[in-house]
């Protein structure tokens, strides 16, 4: 019995490990590793920063900055995800439609956080508000 307890726990190890070193591949790389279409969205929105590390793994790449903010690019280099701890989020990035509703909506209130994937955005704001938006820009979602 304990042969075979053994075994099942051997095995289920032998396909654990591996896939858990392989979701954390990520490798330091330099500035000018980034896509293109990143350094040009880094230099535009982001030159007043210092990046802190830069990350590369089989489907992304993440821009860790000394302030806290982070940026997250797809492998063509289209940004996935924007957090800023101490600012908010450049407005040239974030789609007018949601600029205009959430200065709208709740004035004041900065956007500090911004993911987008296919089926629309999400969004924090400020005063701790998550909205989510789909792709016509309508909130289909508000968490407070």
């Amino acid at each position: 019995m304990k042969k075979s307890i053994f075994f099942v726990l051997a095995l289920v190890m032998s396909i654990c490990l591996p896939l858990t070193l392989m979701a954390d591949n990520d490798q330091v790389i330099t500035f000018d590793r980034l896509p293109a279409t990143a350094q040009t969205m880094l230099k535009q929105n982001f030159s007043d920063k210092v990046p802190l590390v830069i990350t590369a793994d089989w489907d992304d790449y993440k821009v860790m900055y000394t302030n806290g903010d982070k940026v997250e690019f797809d492998k063509k280099g289209n940004w996935r995800d924007i957090e800023c701890k101490t600012s908010q989020v450049p407005a040239a990035l974030v789609p007018a439609q949601i600029v205009a509703n959430v200065n709208a909506t709740f004035p004041g209130a900065a956007i500090t956080e911004i993911d987008q994937d296919r089926r629309g955005y999400s969004v924090k704001l400020s005063n701790g508000l998550e909205l989510e938006y789909n792709r016509n820009f309508q909130i289909v979602e508000l968490d407070d």
